[in-house]
């Protein structure tokens, strides 16, 4: 798979079916490894291992019900309370982040109403601060570590 601009992980693949699957250690399973999923996973790995954030107040695929429809946010973290406070979306590393990437996460934010949100292809990666006081959103230099939050 292709170099990120995220750390090296020990990534456990396999081979299933004849297909490619990768362990998920939010999931606690293996999963079909697409462009996607291999920035899904070395970015939960980036998270936990270098910004401190807690395994266990994550989930994947995180299924939201919006305008009669059933999306999926790719990761969502939560607090101790178990309310969202961030959403992450991933695309491949070919997939450029444009306007409609930041539609798709706001769409979904419409349902969670997190503090922060977070959109990556592996290589470009953007996190923006909530401000539903003043209805805007600012964007960080870097993804803050989980004790800023």
């Amino acid at each position: 798979m292709l170099s990120l601009n995220l750390p090296a992980f020990d990534a456990q693949i396999a081979v299933r079916d004849g297909k490619r699957v990768i362990f998920d250690a939010i999931r606690r399973r293996y999963v079909a490894l697409t462009p996607e999923e291999w920035v899904r996973q070395h970015f939960v790995h980036f998270l936990i291992a270098y910004k401190g954030y807690p395994q266990a107040l994550m989930a994947n695929e995180v299924q939201v019900r919006l305008n009669g429809t059933r999306k999926r946010c790719d990761t969502v973290l939560y607090r101790r309370d178990l309310s969202a406070r961030m959403i992450m979306e991933y695309k491949a590393p070919d997939v450029q982040i444009t306007q409609a990437v930041f539609d798709q996460i706001t769409r979904y934010n419409m349902v969670l109403r997190v503090d922060y949100l977070i959109v990556s292809n592996g290589l470009q990666h953007y996190c923006c601060r909530m401000d539903y006081a003043n209805g805007r959103y600012t964007f960080l230099p870097d993804v803050p570590d989980y004790n800023e939050l």
